[in-house]
């Protein structure tokens, strides 16, 4: 059993997935489409701009399966795998919360890096990373390397949706964007007014394509989100962020250390 792994009924029918001390994902059984989180509606505001019917997804980081329960749910017959190396956290959850009837998720207990390396070229229509080891993104998923290996699996006009955190002058953040740019170079980010602001720490998800990003449709689903959202795109991204270094497998650092959080609720 995962050591770090807690899961907290919150009370309304609703369960916490606690990895390592943070909270990782919200779960309610009968009501798939309840994504608390603020970054886990900006993932799936990416999914849904998307044109209508199933979607082949392959989600990096698994935890309570939030965002596969939800495209199961919006997209029936979706064909989704899901790279999640702790086992017995998968284990645990899958006990504690099964998956609906019917559903085409495939979880694979291996890291991301090993795990893509085994798909097929051209294979997706969506990858999503949202991995965390001990509340930070791991190093070998911010590299140019990596990235190359990501637009490989997309579909030509393929999506990646990467959930990220930084601190407030977002130099992690900068630097992250120009490793993805630099293999996926149609690129948008989406945030809170606090976070895109640089007021407090906090997530971030990058949105990059080899192609035109569905601009049409994604505003639109990032202002249905329950929070006050940004979305950035293109030469204003870049400009925002400034110039910055690409990660590569040689000098890549994990997302900063989350602040301690002395108390956690449900928003």
């Amino acid at each position: 059993m995962p050591g770090d792994l807690e899961l907290v009924d919150d009370g309304t029918g609703g369960t916490v997935v606690m990895l390592d001390g943070h909270p990782q994902s919200y779960v309610q059984l009968d009501n798939p489409r309840l994504l608390v989180f603020e970054y886990v509606q900006f993932l799936a505001a990416v999914v849904d701009s998307l044109p209508e019917g199933p979607l082949a997804v392959t989600h990096v980081g698994g935890a309570g399966l939030t965002l596969p329960r939800y495209v199961a749910h919006t997209r029936p017959g979706s064909p989704q795998i899901v790279l999640e190396p702790d086992a017995a956290l998968t284990e645990q959850v899958r006990a504690a919360l099964p998956l609906p009837r019917g559903h085409r998720i495939r979880v694979r207990p291996v890291d991301g890096r090993t795990g893509l390396t085994a798909l097929a070229d051209a294979s997706a229509d969506v990858v999503v990373v949202d991995a965390y080891a001990g509340g930070r993104v791991p190093a070998e998923l911010v590299t140019t390397e990596w990235f190359t290996e990501v637009r490989r699996v997309l579909k030509p006009d393929g999506v990646l949706a990467m959930n990220t955190t930084d601190e407030p002058a977002r130099r992690h953040l900068a630097r992250l964007h120009a490793s993805v740019h630099a293999v996926l170079p149609h690129t948008a980010a989406i945030a809170t007014s606090e976070v895109r602001k640089g007021r407090r720490f906090g997530n971030t998800v990058l949105v990059a394509s080899a192609r035109r990003l569905p601009m049409d449709q994604l505003p639109r689903r990032v202002n249905m989100t329950a929070f006050s959202a940004t979305l950035v795109s293109g030469r204003e991204l870049l400009g925002s962020l400034g110039s910055a270094r690409p990660f590569t497998d040689a000098d890549a650092e994990p997302t900063p250390q989350p602040p301690v959080l002395d108390r956690w609720r449900v928003r």
